[in-house]
């Protein structure tokens, strides 16, 4: 295209495939050309005005013949008119036809380049499967828009195929192998059996299960051609289909036994004998025509079992006029040995009587006990034997006019003509049908259980969603996508929120018993100096817990993020005042819902604590538990912010008496002060000063905490705490 490439001669190259598309597509100027070298442009000038100049509107002339392009309607390949589709025609005959044969649908529309580049290939692979009996449609967007947008398609080109209603979008380059290829992947997998010496015995035998004539197909290809599918397909509600390759060893004995021409199809068609075909064609070309003629007169057995409502419908019509009367002979009879005989004696009277005005079925009374009692009347000289009854539906509604024989059937020569001769009569005299009642639908005996269906219905949905979700069109799956993320959005928010709340009041509940959540989620550590400008307590005492062994884990290890536990070191002899001095100190901090208050006994955990203080000897020397002092030494009154997640502390050590400044967490007399007390010499010791001024200045030190501006020493662990 000239917009497209730069070359010079671009422009030259597109008029040239432009006017070759123009001839190519048109018949009459295609047989022109080839006659005279030309299209019969130059024939004359009058005429080739009047073709060049078209009225547009009122007023307004456009010549066409300037642009070359090939897109107008008068111009559009007159081989898709055919096939065209409209809105209502599609949802009322091409679906409902989709269950009998796949569909391969184009959507195109006017100006469009890459419609023109697949239109050769389009055309023959439309033609051929056509012919091999598939649906070919075409629906032109932009007069269509309704349906195009009904099928999903968005842009143009754009195939798809149509199956049991069911739309599959074609991926592929358009070439003619793919699209073979995607017509036959439509098609189930199943429909089309394998047939050898080894298992042709129990595929024929399956007429008594299955309900249906059995056909076979002999021919020399290795693979199941794809007019033989297509036809399975459509006829797979009435018969059966084999494929026997007559070149694979290990069908010597099948062929030779049907006396099969190796050389040339042949497709045979069993009913109730399996030692003999009921009909056979062959052909050196098989098509589509001749194998639905074939097939169209054998669909059911010579004496077919109603198994459904559908299919006593088909074998039993309703009569529509005296000329078309249609009577069915059914014998009732049930399944076992016992009655076996009695079946065979009436298959072989059915073959030997086959008229187009008669239809021989039978019927198992213990299976369809509503049908039987209907007809039989529940006479005592029918129970537990076979019955024979001649019927002719009137209507829809179930009313049928019948007579049945005076005597159980027994397959006797006797009620062979019995039977004969009642027929004979009929002929002449429609009125022997005298009793006349009405019979409920009847049961479906052959439909899958319910949990199948189910089952099948899940793995198709399931499968058209994954699909959907890899090749449907990304506009159509906004929506669903955006359910979807909002979703799993609220799902993840709930989890985050629920995970990360302040669970505190379900952990310390209060004496009285009451629980209370505290739902505030957490920020981090710098959200402390948030917190700190509008903490109000929420109660009126501090709500103090002993750090123990039990609690160890939820109130430190697994400590929420962002969340701090504030603990008090204390002995049994300190242990009240301190509570009380700390209880006074801490209590405008407790309507913080990320700090937590504990106390730890220094007489059971002293280890734990030495441990954690060798990891704040950059501050300050910790002297090593070989000491001679190590059990002298005083830690009552030491207090330690642990924030369980990220492994660190903060530690606030007591206040001396003289330093009116207060240690506010420094660490710089460190040192100093464990020496004095390992002397006994220090102010700290309780004879010096009160036990409670050790904590003084600690809301100070609170204070720093809640800043973010106190030392933190960092652990790799938390250690037991035994």
């Amino acid at each position: 295209h000239p917009d497209k490439n730069k070359d010079p001669g671009a422009e030259d190259k597109f008029i040239q495939i432009s006017k070759a598309y123009e001839i190519l597509s048109n018949e009459e100027k295609r047989a022109n050309f080839d006659r005279y070298g030309d299209a019969g442009e130059s024939q004359g000038f009058s005429q080739q005005q009047h073709r060049q100049f078209h009225r547009f509107h009122d007023g307004f002339y456009f010549d066409e013949s300037f642009f070359h392009f090939p897109f107008n309607s008068e111009r559009r390949d007159t081989s898709d008119e055919k096939y065209l589709l409209h809105f209502s025609h599609y949802i009322n005959e091409i679906v409902p036809d989709s269950f009998k044969k796949p569909y391969l649908i184009k959507i195109t529309s006017d100006w469009c380049f890459s419609c023109i580049h697949i239109e050769p290939v389009w055309k023959e692979v439309a033609q051929e499967l056509e012919a091999l009996g598939a649906g070919i449609g075409v629906v032109h967007a932009g007069y269509e828009r309704r349906l195009a947008h009904h099928l999903g398609a968005h842009s143009t080109p754009t195939l798809l195929g149509l199956i049991n209603g069911k739309i599959t979008f074609f991926h592929n380059a358009v070439i003619r192998e793919n699209l073979r290829q995607f017509v036959e992947n439509l098609l189930p997998g199943n429909l089309v059996e394998k047939i050898t010496d080894k298992n042709y015995i129990r595929f024929l035998s399956h007429w008594r299960k299955d309900n249906k004539p059995h056909v076979l197909l002999f021919d020399h290809m290795p693979v199941v051609p794809l007019l033989y599918k297509l036809t399975a397909f459509a006829y797979r509600d009435y018969l059966s289909f084999g494929y026997v390759y007559v070149g694979l060893r290990g069908t010597e004995e099948l062929s030779s036994q049907y006396n099969i021409n190796v050389y040339t199809p042949t497709m045979m068609i069993f009913k109730e004998h399996i030692d003999r075909p009921a009909d056979v064609v062959q052909a050196r070309e098989m098509k589509k025509q001749l194998i639905d003629d074939f097939l169209s007169q054998n669909k059911f057995l010579m004496v077919a079992r109603l198994t459904s409502q559908r299919l006593f419908q088909e074998l039993c019509p309703v009569k529509k006029s005296h000329r078309q009367r249609k009577h069915c002979v059914v014998l009732l009879t049930e399944e076992g040995e016992k009655f076996a005989e009695a079946y065979e004696s009436f298959l072989t009277f059915a073959v030997a009587n086959t008229k187009d005005t008669l239809r021989f079925v039978h019927i198992y009374s213990d299976r369809q006990p509503e049908f039987a009692d209907a007809l039989l009347m529940d006479e005592e000289k029918y129970r537990g034997r076979s019955a024979v009854v001649i019927l002719e539906r009137r209507n829809n509604a179930g009313k049928i006019a019948y007579k049945a024989l005076e005597e159980a059937w027994q397959g006797s020569k006797e009620d062979n003509f019995i039977l004969l001769d009642l027929l004979d009569q009929l002929r002449t005299d429609p009125g022997l049908l005298s009793s006349e009642t009405i019979v409920a639908d009847l049961n479906d005996e052959l439909a899958p259980m319910f949990l199948i269906r189910w089952f099948y219905s899940t793995v198709d949905y399931i499968s058209d969603w994954w699909d959907s979700l890899f090749h449907s069109n990304w506009r159509e799956m906004m929506p669903l996508l955006s359910l979807l993320f909002s979703a799993l959005f609220i799902l993840f928010g709930t989890v985050i929120v629920q995970a990360f709340s302040d669970s505190s009041d379900t952990r310390d509940a209060p004496p009285s018993g009451k629980e209370e959540t505290a739902a505030k989620t957490e920020k981090n550590d710098a959200s402390f100096s948030k917190e700190s400008n509008s903490r109000i307590p929420k109660k009126s005492f501090v709500e103090v817990t002993e750090l123990t062994d039990i609690n160890y884990t939820s109130n430190l290890v697994r400590l929420r993020p962002g969340h701090m536990n504030v603990v008090l070191i204390l002995s049994n002899s300190t242990k009240t005042p301190l509570l009380q001095k700390f209880a006074l100190e801490v209590y405008m901090f407790t309507g913080s819902s990320s700090l937590h208050f504990s106390f730890l006994s220094l007489d059971k955990h002293r280890e734990w604590l030495e441990y954690l203080l060798e990891f704040a000897q950059d501050a300050a020397p910790i002297p090593n538990q070989y000491d001679k002092h190590f059990l002298e030494r005083d830690y009552t009154g030491y207090v330690l912010a642990l924030n369980g997640h990220k492994k660190y502390f903060c530690l606030f050590k007591p206040h001396r008496s003289g330093d009116e400044g207060g240690t506010l967490g420094s660490c710089e007399d460190y040192d100093a002060l464990q020496h004095a007390e390992a002397r006994g010499k220090s102010s700290c010791s309780p004879g010096s000063r009160s036990i409670k001024n050790k904590l003084h200045k600690l809301s100070f030190w609170m204070e720093r905490l809640l800043e973010g501006s106190l030392q933190r020493f960092y652990i790799p662990s938390w250690p037991a705490l035994d």
